[in-house]
């Protein structure tokens, strides 16, 4: 099934429901939007589905007027589509409706059938659905088009950062490495409109001559935690509450009003970048430290950074609530369509290194997902850029099944004592082995594109031949299983008790860097940060709200200020 959708919409006005001024209006906002062959091709079935509610007079207009069908239709027939016209009306039948209204009339005349939504099948929806299966009319699931929030692509390195990691995707200028990216919201669970206020999942696997490099990251720098452990709680207040089955602003809050070194992702989220406009709107993160291994065996710290080429754009509360009312996949379809047409979206990969020696005097935890590497001190260095240029042809196979997971890792790319990536480093692959099966790694879209040799076998859907009779041991006398020493790495110096890691031990300056970004603001996007924040923290408790106003206090006084002011609370209610 696919779905004809727009990436924009089109208003025109339209003075009366004469046939010829409805065909004006319908042409110019169609030709606004790229034409009907942007979005039909020769031989596509397509439903146009009016609204036909009951056998009510016309000129109660409680249903589409035939005028708007037929011109559509129109379109459609000129652009080589076929039509079937269709709905299931709340009271009464289409037979009888679409007779007193005239839309019988116009699917004669466009030769279209004209359907009832009464053949419902049952389609099986994916392992972990709340849902087995839903039912869907039998003919809609004929129409044509899939939408899809992953696509293919091509990464190319155009500096040299050889001196830095040995990784062969950045052996050479001009080096070209396929890639498969995949969106999200991170909140939303399946269903959930993509313009909502949330961070945005940027994860992209490399098809290196190696074996698979995934930069598993987000559209923001930092993060709430630093607590790998905190990982479920923060999963558990993002999502419904268990006993109202609803989003929950009290568990939300009250959860990161708790954590002070939440702030300076909440100010994140809160403020005008909290809703980008699509997903080729925004700049991408690995978020975490990273390491990279040299030729020489030497180790630097790193942080990667993707910036848009299509420059930033984000949403206002009320223009999302606006793009909701129409489409709630407006980040999927803006990604497909632009695609589709041959824009191609394109990014920027910078990354920051720093020294072990340097690490050791940072003023801060340089391994700290909760904070940022100031650019002045260590300053962004361009490596190359990507660009996405090819659609899923199966949503389900391709993006659904897609898996990415932060462990894997090509020799040159390494990991760092940052306790979320380590938490991260356990959970992904996990979490993958129960929905995906422990031979995920052989579906096309996650199999590596160079031969790899593992000591994994067996397990079900093991589908390539399982390594035959390849010896399963090492050492061994045949010369099998020969350890690759590319993937090997300078010792990591370590000093410390092996306890359980308190989080708060070692750095309790929470409030420093989330003040830095909201001096960085103007006023009028502080503006848009306080009143964010109020209308996002409307329905929580006044002692978790006077809990918030105490920490953007201790950010910046002016941050608590603006805060108080919109939510209508006094600072004589804030503890000193």
């Amino acid at each position: 099934m696919r779905i004809a959708v727009m990436a924009k919409v089109a208003l025109c006005a339209c003075p009366d429901y004469n046939p010829d001024n409805v065909a004006s209006a319908v042409d110019r906002a169609v030709t606004l939007c790229g034409g009907m062959e942007r979005f039909v091709r020769p031989g596509q079935c397509v439903l146009l589905k009016p609204n036909m509610l009951s056998a009510a007079p016309l000129e109660r207009r409680v249903t589409t007027d035939p005028a708007v069908v037929r011109a559509v239709g129109k379109l459609v027939l000129k652009a080589g589509g076929r039509i079937i016209i269709g709905d299931s009306p709340a009271i009464d039948k289409v037979s009888r409706i679409s007779r007193v209204n005239g839309i019988k009339e116009v699917a004669v005349e466009l030769g279209a059938d004209l359907i009832e939504f009464c053949r419902p099948t049952l389609v099986k929806t994916p392992r972990g659905s709340i849902y087995h299966a839903l039912e869907l009319e039998e003919t809609v699931l004929n129409a044509d088009v899939v939408i899809g929030s992953g696509a293919y692509g091509t990464f190319t390195v155009t500096h040299d950062i050889t001196q830095y990691t040995r990784a062969k995707i950045f052996s050479e200028i001009g080096k070209k490495t396929e890639l498969f990216a995949r969106f999200s919201t991170v909140a939303g669970e399946r269903g959930a409109a993509d313009a909502e206020r949330d961070i945005r999942g940027f994860a992209l696997k490399f098809y290196t001559e190696e074996g698979n490099w995934d930069m598993v990251g987000n559209n923001t720098p930092v993060f709430f935690l630093r607590d790998p452990l905190k990982f479920p709680d923060l999963n558990h207040v993002v999502h419904r509450d268990p006993r109202t089955n609803l989003r929950s602003a009290k568990n939300n809050w009250d959860f990161w009003t708790s954590l002070p070194e939440a702030l300076h992702q909440v100010t994140v989220v809160m403020s005008d970048r909290g809703i980008p406009a699509s997903f080729r709107n925004m700049h991408g993160f690995g978020s975490h430290t990273f390491s990279f291994i040299n030729a020489k065996n030497e180790r630097y710290w790193c942080k990667f950074h993707f910036r848009t080429q299509q420059g930033i754009k984000n949403l206002t509360d009320k223009e999302a609530e606006a793009v909701i009312g129409k489409c709630r996949e407006s980040n999927q379809r803006d990604l497909y369509y632009s695609i589709e047409n041959g824009e191609f979206p394109r990014w920027t990969m910078f990354v920051q290194i720093m020294t072990e020696e340097e690490a050791t005097k940072l003023p801060y935890n340089p391994f700290d997902l909760t904070k940022v590497w100031y650019k002045k001190d260590f300053p962004l260095i361009e490596v190359g850029f990507f660009e996405l240029n090819k659609n899923p042809e199966n949503y389900f196979a391709e993006v659904e099944q897609s898996a990415f997971n932060p462990a894997s890792v090509v020799p040159g790319i390494s990991f760092s004592p940052d306790k979320m990536l380590q938490g991260r480093l356990f959970s992904y692959g996990d979490t993958q082995r129960y929905r995906l099966g422990v031979n995920h790694h052989l579906i096309p879209v996650n199999k590596a594109r160079c031969p790899f040799h593992s000591y994994h076998r067996d397990g079900q859907m093991r589908v390539d031949g399982n390594y035959g009779s390849t010896l399963g041991y090492q050492p061994n006398s045949y010369g099998e299983w020969q350890e690759q020493p590319d993937f090997s790495e300078p010792p990591l110096a370590l000093s410390g008790a092996a306890t359980h890691w308190n989080a708060r031990e070692d750095d309790s300056d929470y409030y420093t860097q989330p003040g830095k970004l909201f001096r960085l603001m103007s006023k009028e996007k502080q503006e848009v940060l306080f009143g964010n924040t109020a209308r996002a923290m409307d329905d929580a408790p006044e002692m978790i709200k006077i809990r918030h106003i105490g920490n953007c206090l201790k950010a910046d006084p002016a941050y608590g200020e603006g805060v108080a002011k919109a939510l209508g609370i006094s600072l004589d209610k804030v503890p000193k």
